[in-house]
């Protein structure tokens, strides 16, 4: 046999190897949905505000608020201004969110359920409001 042709069947062994590998790795089933909700105007935003503030009374939440049950979720909220409302709730395994308020009475709340979703919100201006819901799987 010559040089050649051993270095050919040598590299022809290699890579049916190596595809078989990579034919025996498990397929990913997971996935994510989220859903972003932001009012349009001032009037819309005040009231999609006072829905939030109605629902951080009822919870007993306070201007700032971070709830989560389960595994590996992190979570950080900054507030720059008066009068703000941030929400952050996880419930489930590896989570991850941010919230960060600059301006007055903002409000926004992040929902998190399932495992492995993110969420990085920045609210500038004063009187804005909206809610991220997410579920991964």
């Amino acid at each position: 046999m010559t040089r050649k042709m051993f270095k050919i069947i040598t590299a022809t062994l290699l890579a049916g190897s190596i595809g078989q590998a990579a034919m025996s790795v498990p397929a990913h089933a997971g996935g994510r949905i989220s859903v972003s909700l932001a009012p349009a105007n001032t009037e819309d935003a005040g009231i999609f505000a006072t829905g939030l503030r109605f629902y951080s009374l009822y919870r007993g939440l306070r201007d700032g608020d971070i709830r989560q049950s389960g595994h590996g979720n992190v979570a950080g909220m900054a507030q720059n201004g008066r009068g703000n409302l941030g929400i952050i709730q996880q419930q489930g395994n590896g989570h991850s969110a941010t919230l960060q308020q600059n301006g007055n009475d903002d409000a926004y709340g992040i929902f998190q359920y399932g495992k492995e979703t993110s969420a990085d919100v920045v609210q500038d201006g004063d009187g804005r409001s909206g809610a991220t819901f997410s579920y991964g799987w």
